[in-house]
């Protein structure tokens, strides 16, 4: 390692690294392809000559932007021949992604479940854009198109998320507490109390990859949702327990049937009660949820 430790490219590309997990994260939703991302992206900064470069962080986001637009197009085609619903890997944060409030509302489940709609270059532009800040030069140079092409495709994408997303920002209090009610209703077996916190066109998204029994369309109002976990859980059978946890810098419930993780629920708030359910059971996507995953959007 300390051959190492004065290589520049190898400095660089240490120092910049959350943020280009985080990159290829937020654009594929998969932990394991934005790590295969940092691994090419890590071949080709190598031959790079530093000399050359201006701005590194921006030519290393450049880099994983167009190996993370690659590896989406192919994902997209995997995705269409996929079981039912499908929700982005869940990751356990740390508190400090808790804090950058924009930063967890771009990576909360919620968010990028509507970013699945978009299309690759949408979906890149958008995310360069609005999550990270970056310039439309740089996003242009990114992409392969103008800095004007890349600011129509930039505004066309927030149009379309803006259309989907909640239209009045949430506090993480708030939906910890909306949280934190459904989980006491949930693990008592309080129906009303569900119903309660509710919203009554409440959305649940269940991803079970083929892998595990879920939904295979979204279930939409507060009665079918709750019919849906009633009979799910009583299927089940066994003795299920739920704990708080951070998904993707948000409050979320890790559910557990008889001792071993059954899935991952996220929550979307408005108005104080619930009204999207995200939930992860696919086994493979579980492999995140019980070590911290650094992200950072600097």
């Amino acid at each position: 390692m300390n051959d190492h430790a004065t290589d520049p490219a190898t400095e660089a590309f240490v120092a910049h690294r959350d943020l280009l997990f985080t990159v290829a994260y937020e654009m594929l939703g998969s932990a394991a392809d934005a790590e295969d991302v940092l691994q090419e992206a890590w071949l080709r900064w190598v031959k790079v000559d530093l000399e050359q470069v201006r701005d590194q962080r921006s030519y290393l986001v450049r880099i994983a932007t167009r190996q993370a637009l690659n590896r989406l197009r192919t994902l997209k085609r995997r995705k269409e021949a996929y079981v039912g619903p499908w929700l982005p890997e869940p990751l356990l944060t740390a508190p400090d992604v808790a804090e950058d409030v924009e930063l967890a509302e771009n990576l909360s489940l919620a968010l990028m479940f509507v970013l699945e709609t978009l299309s690759p270059t949408e979906r890149a532009v958008f995310v360069l854009r609005e999550v990270f800040d970056i310039g439309y030069d740089d996003i242009a140079a990114a992409i392969d198109k103008s800095p004007a092409a890349a600011r129509q495709i930039a505004h066309r994408a927030r149009r379309h998320v803006d259309a989907r997303r909640p239209r009045t920002p949430v506090s993480q209090e708030e939906v910890r507490a909306a949280s934190d009610s459904f989980r006491q209703a949930l693990v008592t077996g309080d129906l009303q109390g569900l119903l309660d916190v509710l919203a009554p066109d409440v959305v649940f998204v269940s991803d079970g990859g083929g892998l595990r029994l879920a939904a295979l369309r979204p279930v939409v109002g507060a009665d079918k949702v709750l019919r849906y976990m009633a009979g799910s859980v009583a299927k089940a059978g066994g003795v299920l327990t739920s704990e708080p946890t951070t998904v993707n810098g948000n409050p979320g419930l890790v559910l557990r049937l008889d001792g071993v993780i059954d899935g991952v629920l996220a929550f979307r708030v408005e108005n104080a009660r619930v009204a999207g359910l995200y939930y992860v059971r696919n086994p493979e996507k579980l492999t995140r949820v019980e070590s911290e995953t650094p992200l950072t959007s600097r």
